[in-house]
């Protein structure tokens, strides 16, 4: 049972809404520290290949909870981060962010930290930590500048200001804006698409992708996804490996099996 999340499973599809609507659903200890759990479990469920996580009424997520700081509670350390995912850096299965509404300091963050953003026309997103004296420390001051480049990443961090869904699709942080009423019937669209695919190279791209950017050099990049890469190596030595040239040159629909 969850107390500040509702989770489902569809088929190989896990939905995770935060669920403090009353408080934008912002995060304090305890609900992040449920949601580490609930990613925990995904990440060692074989039957679960897409996550989704969104919010509860208006808002997807407005960060940390700073009424509850402010209240005289003592913030324990998160070592996962905001949502158990901000500092998550060893997940290879995709999670897709359907944000609903307000994104705003670690709530943004939750939304950077997944593989995809796609944002409801409602969708509002920043980084105001500067107004309240603090600062984006759970990701957004690393991520936002390696997404969209450090002078338009800048130009938000500095200001605070909001971004609407459109300027963040523009900017390039938001893949798809989408009518509100459409956000989770595309969304699930969008985790069918990725289910079409193999698993185990959905997660050896992922892999590659993200580390791929630790390399200034191209070649020494490509060398190491070649010859280190657990998740490459997995893939190559699949079952799902044959399958796929296989279903191929029979003109059907491969059957995955995740191994």
């Amino acid at each position: 049972m969850t107390e500040f999340c509702k989770v489902e499973k569809r088929d190989r599809i896990l939905l995770v809404t935060m669920s403090r609507p009353e408080r934008l659903n912002a995060l304090h200890p305890p609900a992040n520290l449920e949601l580490a759990e609930i990613f925990d479990d995904y990440a060692a469920d074989d039957e679960l290949w897409v996550a989704i996580i969104t919010g509860e009424g208006r808002a997807f997520s407005a960060g940390n909870d700073l009424r509850w700081q402010a209240e005289g509670n003592v913030r324990p350390p998160m070592p996962l981060g905001f949502a158990g995912l901000t500092s998550r850096f060893n997940l290879s299965k995709p999670i897709i962010a359907a944000v609903n509404g307000v994104a705003m300091g670690g709530g943004f963050e939750i939304a950077l930290a997944c593989d995809l953003i796609i944002a409801s026309e409602n969708a509002v997103f920043a980084l105001p930590e500067p107004k309240v004296g603090l600062a984006a420390l759970a990701g957004g001051l690393n991520r936002l500048p390696r997404i969209i480049g450090s002078k338009r990443a800048l130009g938000m961090i500095l200001t605070g200001r909001h971004v609407s869904a459109e300027e963040g699709k523009h900017l390039g942080f938001v893949n798809e804006v989408m009518p509100h009423e459409q956000l989770m019937t595309r969304t699930l669209a969008v985790a069918d698409e990725i289910l079409a695919c193999s698993p185990l190279s959905i997660r050896a791209s992922k892999d590659a992708v993200y580390r791929s950017l630790d390399f200034a050099s191209l070649e020494e990049s490509m060398l190491e996804m070649r010859t280190e890469y657990t998740a490459v190596k997995t893939m190559v030595e699949s079952e799902d490996f044959i399958e796929g040239p296989k279903a191929f040159a029979e003109k059907r629909s491969p059957n995955w099996k995740g191994r």
